[in-house]
């Protein structure tokens, strides 16, 4: 069996590169990967294009890798009052934003996650988000086509995993986490501890190890700068 559990919370992010795209688990200061976001300032990967709820909360979060210019696109759902980085970006025309309703962002995740190739929805017609989208009426409602949200990585917040990736996470950190883990090519997951098999009850596991591909520990919310 290929191994999960890395070490060394470099390594565990050493061949992502220049250009993927990548979604960040999150939800204001809760959940979000900081680690993992920071083990990618050091690799220092460039042209990103990030899905997350927001879009950093001044040093914490995404907030570093804006600074340092390492996102080009972001799709979010609210980049933030605090977002200060971001906004210097996007001001500049360094980023783009593509802006999505919260639900509709995860459930565009979750139809790749099913492998749906879209869904019809209400919300957003006759508004910025629907420019560009095919819009339908169905049971007398207009509604627009979106499509899912894939990725080559997620990077994930847990809790705890076992050795085989199955986890479980603490309260509201739970969020965007399980669904990013199953939309994404390859998933990432930072967690608090890591336990033998078998130490998780199986109705706790939040997300089961088929979806997480790598697995290091790391504790506390570590920020840089």
């Amino acid at each position: 069996m290929k191994r999960k559990v890395f070490s060394d919370i470099d390594e565990a992010v050493a061949d992502i590169p220049d250009g993927a795209r990548i979604m960040f688990g999150g939800f204001g200061g809760a959940g979000f990967p900081n680690n993992l976001i920071q083990a990618l300032v050091r690799k220092g990967v460039k042209n990103i294009t990030a899905v997350s709820n927001n879009c950093g909360t001044r040093e914490g979060e995404l907030g570093l890798m804006f600074k340092n210019n390492q996102i080009k696109h972001v799709i979010a759902s609210f980049p933030g009052p605090h977002a200060n980085y971001f906004q210097e970006r996007f001001a500049t025309k360094e980023v783009t934003l593509e802006l999505v309703p919260q639900g509709i962002l995860c459930e565009r995740m979750r139809a790749a996650a099913a492998g749906l190739q879209g869904f019809y929805t209400t919300v957003g017609v006759g508004t910025e988000v629907a420019n560009g989208k095919e819009e339908r009426v169905l049971e007398g409602k207009r509604c627009i086509l979106e499509m899912p949200i894939h990725a080559d990585y997620a990077l994930i917040k847990a809790q705890t995993s076992d050795e085989l990736g199955n986890l479980t996470y603490r309260l509201a950190a739970r969020n965007f986490n399980p669904i990013m883990a199953m939309a994404a090519e390859i998933t990432i997951a930072e967690v608090e501890e890591i336990v033998p098999v078998g130490s998780i009850e199986p109705e706790n596991v939040m997300t089961p190890a088929i979806f997480v591909h790598r697995i290091v520990q790391a504790k506390g919310l570590h920020y840089a700068g």
